[in-house]
């Protein structure tokens, strides 16, 4: 923050405090001088999405941010993040293999098959109306809770190809 901001260490320092408090860190003081391993996943995460609203960005890319969190504090990370970055006005991309993720807080959804954008649109959209091949075949392989129990779940036929080396 000093460096991409102009803030003088005190500032970053008050700044850094305020943006933990933003995320949810009880003590944000006493954390600033803790180790991350002294932290529990979620309060990592926490972390992670205070650092990267530090420098007042105008897109945050999420990679996987809740791999490895259960499925509690997921539900958490997840709302803490859409909630700050409508307060803040920051567009939020996620990337994520998991559909229920998805389904509860996408707006938008792009499907990826081999490194390539094949479907588009609004979430529901998507879910209720899917074209391509590979999208109807993800949705079909999630477990349902509207399915009787032991009902089998549709795997996706065939190989990925193979790509290029680039």
């Amino acid at each position: 923050m000093e460096h991409h901001l102009g803030l003088s260490s005190a500032e970053a320092h008050k700044r850094a405090v305020e943006l933990l408090t933003m995320v949810g860190i009880s003590e944000p003081e006493r954390r600033l001088s803790q180790y991350p391993h002294h932290l529990s996943g979620g309060m990592r995460q926490r972390v992670m999405i205070a650092l990267a609203l530090s420098c007042e960005p105008k897109l945050i890319i999420a990679d996987e941010p809740t791999t490895a969190l259960d499925v509690t504090i997921q539900a958490q990370i997840l709302e803490l993040m859409k909630d700050l970055t409508r307060q803040l006005g920051v567009a939020l991309i996620v990337i994520t293999h998991n559909l229920g993720v998805v389904a509860r807080y996408a707006d938008r959804v792009n499907v990826m098959y081999a490194g390539k954008m094949i479907e588009m649109g609004g979430a529901r959209q998507i879910y209720h109306d899917p074209h391509h091949p590979y999208t109807l075949g993800l949705l079909a392989s999630v477990p349902r809770m509207d399915q009787p129990r032991g009902n089998r779940l549709i795997p996706i036929e065939g190989q990925p190809p193979d790509l290029p080396l680039a």
